[in-house]
């Protein structure tokens, strides 16, 4: 059997701190007989060193283009924009199968080089849960921006930090406010459930048999609201810019985890491009007020633990790579939404 090379990618976004696969667990996959090169990285939470020191290979930030053919390059964020073409096998969030702005062009790469995307929001067991996912930190980010906003506390710009400093400030004396999870039995809605109860908030707790038939007066008599929910087929939004300006709103402080902005399944279509930690709050509507939170790296200010957690559910997928069902059920997806935009490789003809 051919060994399996592994190339653990630097992010190129500056505010991306995690990594798909942490020192401890890089350990396990070498004494699994698992080839792993590490690109250096100047903003990953873990050292070079830490790898260098479980037997990994350690190569140039960004020399994953130039990897033997046969290498698996492992990231989470968007790749650069270039090269044009993509001749590797990738793991990451590519974001590309939903209509998301960018998309076509990202899967023309892929056809274009020979190569593939394995899309980890798609890596998912033969009951289509998901295997490995931030969910949990990025519910539990969200639900906690939202509180230190509502409260006028809220610093920026945003600074990765521990959970043990976040909750400091969650339970620092505040204001009481009513609050909203929608998609609040999930991984992200436990997570931002557990952030209130930190702040000592107790919230309304919807899920699937309370969006079917939406109540949206009582949505909107929430001061707080975190969506959760992430869809992968067309549902009705849970918000309009109408509902916005419905008299007597109360809703003052949204934030919503999945930031599926641009694409046709995005459940508040209410906004058009996702914040940042420099400016992580919107101001949707001035009269009366209502601030919007949505960033789509949440977990990567708490990216010690984000990582851990995600690392530990990703490695024993990453041992079965080209064994288990689940990589090959990506890898069908992929070419299943090439062919339904229509992109083939062209096929150079000859004299």
């Amino acid at each position: 059997m051919t060994q399996l090379h592994l190339w653990l990618r630097h992010e190129t976004r500056t505010t991306e701190r995690r990594t798909a696969v942490v020192p401890s667990d890089a350990r396990r996959l070498v004494e699994e007989g698992v080839r792993l090169t590490v690109e250096e990285s100047p903003q990953r939470i873990f050292p070079i060193e830490e790898y260098e020191a479980v037997g990994c290979g350690v190569a140039d930030a960004g020399s994953w283009v130039s990897a033997p053919e046969d290498a698996v390059i492992v990231g989470l964020k968007e790749l650069p924009d270039e090269p044009d073409e993509l001749r590797h096998r990738h793991i990451f969030f590519g974001h590309a199968y939903k209509g998301q702005p960018g998309a076509a062009e990202l899967l023309n790469r892929f056809v274009a080089g020979g190569g593939a995307l394995l899309d980890l929001e798609y890596l998912a067991d033969d009951q289509g849960r998901r295997l490995a996912a931030f969910g949990y930190w990025a519910g539990y980010l969200g639900a906690a921006l939202a509180v230190l906003q509502h409260r006028g506390k809220l610093t920026t710009p945003l600074l990765p930090t521990t959970k043990e400093a976040l909750e400091a400030e969650l339970r620092s004396p505040g204001t009481r406010m009513s609050a909203l999870v929608i998609g609040a039995l999930g991984r992200s809605g436990r997570g931002a459930r557990v952030a209130l109860d930190e702040a000592g908030v107790d919230p309304t707790c919807w899920d699937l048999a309370e969006t079917r038939d939406l109540d949206r007066q009582a949505l909107l008599a929430h001061e707080l609201m975190v969506n959760t929910v992430l869809t992968t087929s067309p549902v009705p939004p849970f918000l309009t810019d109408e509902d916005l300006d419905t008299p007597g709103r109360r809703l003052r402080t949204l934030s919503d985890v999945t930031v599926d902005v641009g694409s046709p399944m995005n459940l508040l279509p209410v906004y058009d491009t996702a914040t940042t930690w420099d400016d992580p709050v919107r101001l949707l509507r001035d009269e009366p007020p209502l601030d919007l939170i949505a960033i789509d790296n949440l977990p990567s200010l708490l990216p010690r633990e984000a990582s851990t957690d995600f690392s530990a559910a990703l490695v024993p997928q990453l041992l079965d790579f080209e064994v288990g069902g689940a990589w090959g059920r990506c890898l069908d997806r992929f070419h299943q939404v090439c062919r339904e935009l229509g992109i083939v490789k062209e096929e150079l003809g000859h004299e």
